[in-house]
C-alpha cells in the first residue's frame, strides 16, 4: 500500500513564489500541494476546505497577515501544522507566530532541501526553528515565566516531562531515544501522549507550554552535547 502523502497548503501573496514552492515540493513523492492562497483570509478558508497537514505561511500578506492567519488556523484547525518561511526575523513577528501556534519558523535563506525536510518534520510533530530564532524564543519565554502555575505531575508523567526537557535542549527524537535508552517508536508514543494532554500538535508548542508553566527552564536548554 502506498504511503499517504503529506498534504500542503502554500500561503504567499507572490504568485511566482507559490509556483516555485509548489514545483519544489511536488518533486517529492510523499508531498502533495492541495491549495494555494494569495492572502491570509484565503489561507484560513482553504485550510478549512482542504484540511492540509501543513500550511507554509508567509508573514506579509494582504487582508490578513501571516500572524493573524496562523492564530486563526490553530484555533480552528489545531491538528494542522503551520510552518512559517519568511524573510523577516524581527522579534515581534517571531514571538507572535510561535506563541500563536506555529510549529516552525525558517528564513527564506534556507536551502530547498532544508525546507522539504522541515515540512516532513512539522508533519511528524517535530520542532523546526532557525537556530537564532530558537534562542530568541527560549530566552524570551523562559525568562518571562518562572514559577510553575500547576504541578506538572497533574498533566505529565515523570518520563513525559523528561522527554519534554530533552526536547527543550533541541535533541531530535532519535537523540532522545539514545539518551533514555528506549526505542524511537517509544519516544514518538511519548510525544503523542504529551501532545494530547497539552492539546498541542508540535514539539515547539509543547516546549513553549512547558516553559510558560515553569515545568522546564532555560537551564534545561544547555544540556545538548
Amino acid at each position: 500500500m502506498a504511503e499517504e502523502k503529506i498534504k500542503i497548503l502554500i500561503a504567499d501573496d507572490h504568485a511566482l513564489v507559490r509556483e516555485g514552492t509548489r514545483q519544489l515540493l511536488e518533486r517529492e513523492p510523499d508531498l502533495e500541494v492541495v491549495g494555494e492562497a494569495a492572502d491570509g483570509e484565503e489561507a484560513v478558508k482553504l485550510t478549512g476546505a482542504a484540511r492540509p497537514d501543513v500550511v507554509i505561511m508567509d508573514i506579509s500578506m494582504p487582508k490578513l497577515d501571516g500572524v493573524a492567519a496562523t492564530k486563526q488556523i490553530k484555533q480552528l484547525y489545531p491538528k494542522t501544522a503551520v510552518l512559517v518561511i519568511s524573510a523577516y526575523d524581527d522579534d515581534q513577528f517571531v514571538f507572535s507566530l510561535i506563541e500563536g501556534g506555529a510549529a516552525g519558523y525558517l528564513l527564506k535563506s534556507m536551502s530547498a532541501r532544508e525546507i522539504i525536510d522541515a515540512v516532513r518534520a512539522v508533519k511528524n510533530g517535530d520542532s523546526v526553528l532557525h537556530p537564532a530564532i530558537a534562542r530568541k524564543v527560549l530566552n524570551r519565554i523562559g525568562t518571562a515565566h518562572k514559577a510553575p502555575d500547576e504541578p506538572p505531575k497533574e498533566m505529565l508523567t515523570e518520563r513525559e516531562l523528561e522527554v519534554v526537557r530533552l526536547a527543550t535542549q533541541g535533541l531530535s527524537n532519535q537523540e532522545i531515544a539514545d539518551k533514555l535508552v528506549i526505542s524511537l517508536r517509544t519516544v514518538q508514543a511519548h510525544f503523542n501522549h504529551i501532545f494530547n494532554k497539552l492539546e498541542v500538535s508540535s514539539r515547539t508548542e509543547a516546549v513553549i507550554r512547558a516553559l510558560k508553566k515553569g515545568w522546564v527552564s532555560l537551564q534545561d536548554t544547555s544540556g545538548k552535547p
